[in-house]
């Protein structure tokens, strides 16, 4: 993907960072420094964006692992704000493959929310808040105020507080804290245990280290649960979505399932972008754009493959087209090119395809080299053909993922046709006014 970098690679899948997380890393900092908070303080925040971007890696890693189950490789995984984005090579075809691959990724979230809830089975939970009360209770009238909690906590108001003081008495005891789990105060006394004016070294680093990892713990199970309740939502592309057009494709045409999931996904989308702008949520309303256009996307794409699903390459391919050769200079194809459709040329030699030159190309050295250079100097010498009796959807998939928009055929060593992307796009147009001939008929 563009505007991304490599910062690692994971079972030979090479991890990158867009810039937009970048940009979102940016965000933050300046967000809380504008606050007036510490830097220790931002270097906490950015840590768990980050921690919880890493959580989507193993995310994304569940689905390149099920794919590679199946013979399928990831080419990279890329992290965006919005989320992480596995590129696997295609999506299985048969709808169990993809049921399995699509679940994945949620499976590695609750397998990491299992393993965290049964982490805080053991932690002994009451001693946590009994240790925080030792050292914020400033008075030791067993009993914790407004005003103490408030002197250190960031954020703390009068309703936060009154929300846990059951009876009302302007006090919280112990128990109204271990009843209500005190999400709220919790920061206050992190702050509190954090600074320890009133305890011992030894109680302060057991008190503290107990209570946050306890918190850490709760926070890691919040976010692994909400990744997988959110990400089996059925809002296609995503994995709720790739599994409910699994589960229609077991029954139906594949192209008519990804319609189907498509349409669900976009009417999702939608809804993201209400509740996006209603709740002033910027991140839902990228993530209600990005289901939208992927779910037109995929339905267009599947709709395309349904077309061309047992036609040959030979059927469709070009046969009347002009050749280089290497020898020839860069004005001929300007005259081949001015004179027709043609914007890539297959490259001979000797009668062997050795190459293919390409508009951007072709503009490229006319612009650096002048019109005289040689079209062996600027053609592409690596580049993927197809043979004759190749179907044609499988074919797509190869020309759409190449860099070069022409694809030659050859037989025997010989070339003998070409396949672009506009004939195909031409090809299609053409069937379907057939078929809607032929159904008038």
């Amino acid at each position: 993907m563009r505007w991304s970098w490599r910062i690692g690679q994971i079972a030979g899948i090479g991890i990158y960072l867009h810039l937009t997380f970048v940009i979102l890393l940016i965000a933050v900092a300046a967000q809380h420094l504008f606050l007036g908070q510490s830097v220790s303080m931002v270097a906490m925040a950015l840590a768990s964006i980050l921690g919880l971007f890493g959580i989507v890696v193993l995310h994304e890693l569940g689905h390149a692992m099920a794919a590679r189950r199946y013979g399928i490789g990831t080419q990279d995984i890329t992290l965006l704000p919005i989320g992480g984005v596995a590129r696997l090579e295609r999506m299985p075809d048969d709808p169990k493959q993809e049921f399995v691959v699509a679940l994945a990724g949620p499976a590695v979230n609750v397998v990491l929310a299992t393993f965290a809830f049964a982490l805080l089975a053991f932690l002994p939970a009451k001693s946590h808040y009994d240790q925080a009360f030792q050292l914020a209770d400033a008075n030791g009238d067993n009993a914790l105020s407004f005003e103490e909690l408030s002197a250190r906590a960031q954020g703390l108001t009068p309703e936060s507080f009154d929300q846990y003081d059951l009876n009302h008495d302007g006090f919280l005891t112990r128990d109204e804290l271990l009843w209500r789990g005190a999400n709220p105060i919790q920061r206050a006394l992190h702050a509190i245990l954090a600074e320890n004016p009133y305890g011992g070294a030894s109680a302060s680093a057991g008190g503290s280290s107990r209570m946050v990892s306890g918190s850490l713990i709760v926070d890691f199970f919040k976010v692994n649960f909400v990744l997988v309740a959110f990400n089996l939502l059925p809002a296609f592309p995503m994995d709720g979505g790739r599994v409910l057009r699994a589960l229609l494709a077991m029954r139906l045409d594949h192209a008519r399932a990804t319609q189907i999931a498509a349409t669900v996904g976009q009417g999702m989308a939608f809804l993201f972008g209400v509740v996006g702008l209603s709740y002033s949520q910027p991140v839902l309303l990228f993530i209600a754009l990005f289901v939208w256009m992927g779910a037109a996307a995929e339905s267009e794409m599947a709709q395309t493959k349904s077309a061309l699903r047992g036609v040959r390459v030979k059927d469709a391919m070009i046969t009347k087209y002009h050749a280089l050769s290497t020898l020839d200079p860069l004005s001929d194809a300007i005259t081949h090119v001015l004179a027709g459709f043609q914007q890539d040329f297959p490259v001979l030699e000797e009668g062997r395809l050795v190459g293919v030159l390409t508009r951007g190309d072709l503009l490229k050295f006319i612009a650096n080299s002048g019109q005289e250079t040689r079209v062996g100097d600027a053609m592409q010498r690596v580049f993927e053909t197809a043979a004759p009796m190749e179907m044609l959807d499988s074919v797509f998939h190869r020309l759409q993922e190449s860099d070069c928009r022409t694809l030659p055929v050859v037989q025997d060593g010989q070339l003998v046709g070409l396949l672009t992307m506009d004939n195909l796009g031409e090809f299609m147009m053409l069937r379907a006014a057939l078929r809607g001939e032929a159904a008038r008929g």
